[in-house]
């Protein structure tokens, strides 16, 4: 397990008060007031000052007059490093620490009783328990519960065997270039019989799914819920009108989530 002494800033108090004071330089120069970084980092203005000299001599700080300073290139090429370190030690407290002694919540197929081992798969993007230890992954039901109630599981072990969702998307011209007139809805309700969702985004894709006899699954909010949906394994035909499609693709990429623009206008 990684602990604190793998990130250079947690390493010992005098690192974190360096990149602390550094931060607080990076804030205020190069007017930089001793006083105002001390009361910043808790320390004397003293400290600080020694702190500055040691920050000059090793070429992270130029000191130019009284009272003035600016953080070198290498200055900030330290502080990028130590806080990606740090960011990789709060994602790995975050997920492995705290991850291991929290609660969940999972939908029971079985019925099930509070302490006992549950198997743990993935259906239609809505985590699944039931009782017994048969699966890839097992947790403990710290609830009771009957078949299609919630359950809270804990201490989660092995990994939820699915696969990642795909996208089919379908780019609807804005209405000065066409709008949902220019898109076939007989193909769409092709596309839409091998998706699990429809979701819309514009206007003009409104327009297409209302056209095609659609009462979409997903109307707002439309990027983060189609990019969600996909990471839970569920596939979705979403019509985006053009001026928006670039940020749902962009969203999509941020996960790895496989889509596809389809051409049928």
């Amino acid at each position: 397990m990684a602990d604190s002494e793998e990130f250079g800033v947690l390493q010992s108090k005098r690192t974190a008060t360096t990149y602390q004071i550094l931060v607080e330089i990076a804030k205020r120069q190069p007017a930089v007031n001793q006083q105002e970084i001390a009361d910043a980092v808790g320390i004397t203005a003293q400290a600080v000052s020694d702190y500055l000299q040691d920050l000059v001599e090793q070429a992270y700080v130029n000191k130019h007059g009284r009272g003035r300073y600016e953080v070198t290139k290498e200055g900030v090429d330290w502080l990028i490093s130590q806080t990606d370190d740090l960011r990789h030690f709060v994602d790995h407290v975050s997920e492995d620490v705290i991850g291991e002694v929290e609660t969940e919540t999972a939908i029971a197929t079985t019925e099930i009783q509070e302490g006992e081992t549950v198997s743990m798969t993935m259906q239609e993007g809505v985590l699944r328990a039931m009782a017994g230890d048969t699966g890839g992954a097992t947790a403990v039901a710290v609830t009771d519960a009957e078949p299609g109630q919630d359950v809270g599981i804990t201490n989660f072990e092995g990994v939820v065997d699915y696969e990642l969702g795909t996208v089919a998307i379908v780019s609807v011209p804005q209405v000065d270039n066409g709008g949902s007139r220019s898109v076939d809805p007989d193909r769409v309700v092709e596309i839409a019989t091998d998706n699990d969702l429809v979701a819309v985004a514009g206007a003009e894709a409104l327009a297409l799914a209302d056209t095609a006899g659609f009462d979409p699954d997903i109307r707002f909010g439309s990027a983060a819920a189609v990019q969600e949906a996909a990471t839970k394994g569920l596939d979705i035909l979403l019509l985006a009108s053009a001026d928006v499609l670039s940020r749902h693709t962009d969203k999509l990429r941020e996960q790895n989530v496989s889509y596809e623009v389809v051409e049928i206008s």
